[in-house]
């Protein structure tokens, strides 16, 4: 690519990292903040916290990086312009394909960073979240350590636990059994912890007593004790069934899915389109650098305005994505408007590779410019007479 090429890839590279890191971890944030309380809540270390949510990051990344590319792009060619490195290079002779390879060139590596994603990272981080999320919601531990509140497990059985420490001990235990008619028993420890072994799950209770109050007696038996355990595997529910969501399935799934699988049977529309959003998703980083180049990557003059080229191509980059967005949910019903989203892709980087090629500069209309020098002559003019007043 030459120098030229090189500095011009290594500035594009360098801003889409940048947007890219910054917007994801920005969503990452408000997504990750509504599982805090499901993580405290089992007195899991920072790390895990943060280990468990990032397993959302490759989604975030595919569905972000597209989108970072096109500011990076939009970015370097809006400070060769204004630096007037693109008139430059153009009086020079650079063709304007040879501007564009460095851009392309960016455009690659994105397309196999959301291949790779699509095809296995994304499903596969999605798949782990979801076993985790799974037996947390079965473990009748994570249930029940929940601190400050009581915690009915069922009819009659309930438990309280004050305050639970980092090395998971349980400060003032209270469990409150009055399943029994013909008697009701109450366990208080001043602390406690859950064990677990082969024989399943135990709730420990260390130095508390034991409140026993029969039906027909007056007073009640009061026990202290040292150590006392109660069985907490006999509300396990057992090994949990995990169906995976569209979303959550592999590339190759969905080619070719299982004919007796609950989820196609229910569901064929939506594997049929997930496929198609998967194998067209490496192409929109191509169309959208081709799209940020025709606007902006023209040689214009300090007097051509790049505000209405900017907005053409964050327009133009938001139409053809709503039109994938589009395609996908009728797709679902309508497997025949899947073709479009093909057409409106491919067609894009057809038409803009000859626009590109022929040097061509796309202007707004004149009306919209006059419009705007309309406006901002009102606006120098009512500035005008409030500062003589």
């Amino acid at each position: 690519m030459g120098s030229i090429g090189n500095y011009i890839f290594r500035t594009t590279i360098g801003a889409f990292l940048v947007v890219l890191i910054s917007l994801t971890a920005v969503i990452w944030v408000t997504q990750a903040l509504r599982d805090f309380d499901l993580m405290t809540s089992q007195g899991q270390t920072v790390l895990v916290f943060i280990g468990i949510t990032g397993l959302i990051i490759p989604l975030l990344v595919l569905v972000i990086a597209p989108l970072a590319l096109v500011a990076a792009v939009s970015h370097v060619l809006n400070k060769l312009g204004n630096d007037s490195e693109i008139i430059v290079m153009n009086a020079a002779g650079m063709a304007p394909w040879r501007l564009f390879r460095p851009f392309l060139a960016v455009a690659i590596v994105v397309s196999i960073l959301v291949s790779a994603i699509s095809v296995y990272f994304a499903p596969e981080g999605l798949r782990v979240l979801r076993r985790w999320l799974t037996e947390v919601r079965t473990d009748l531990v994570t249930n029940i350590v929940q601190p400050g509140r009581f915690v009915s497990i069922e009819r009659g059985l309930t438990f309280h636990i004050r305050e639970r420490r980092a090395n998971g001990q349980l400060i003032d235990v209270l469990l409150d059994d009055q399943r029994n008619d013909k008697e009701r028993i109450t366990l208080i420890a001043d602390q406690g912890h859950i064990e677990k072994n082969a024989h399943g799950s135990f709730l420990v209770f260390e130095k508390g007593t034991m409140q026993r109050q029969e039906v027909g007696r007056r007073d009640p038996e009061i026990v202290e004790f040292g150590y006392n355990l109660f069985d907490l595997s006999q509300f396990s529910g057992g090994p949990q069934t995990i169906n995976y969501s569209v979303r959550e399935r592999y590339l190759w799934e969905l080619i070719s899915p299982d004919p007796e699988d609950p989820a196609y049977k229910a569901q064929p529309g939506q594997f049929r389109a997930e496929f198609h959003d998967r194998i067209i998703a490496p192409l929109y980083p191509f169309a959208f650098v081709v799209i940020a180049y025709v606007f902006l990557g023209a040689p214009r003059t300090t007097r051509q305005s790049r505000g209405w080229s900017l907005m053409g191509a964050v327009g133009g980059v938001a139409l053809l994505r709503l039109i994938g967005f589009a395609c996908t949910v009728f797709g679902v019903k309508f497997p025949i408007v899947l073709a479009f989203e093909y057409v409106a892709v491919i067609g894009t980087v057809v038409v803009g590779y000859f626009a590109i090629a022929r040097g061509v500069i796309l202007e707004p209309p004149s009306f919209l410019l006059n419009a705007q020098n309309a406006i901002t002559a009102y606006f120098l003019r009512c500035a005008a007479v409030a500062s003589a007043s």
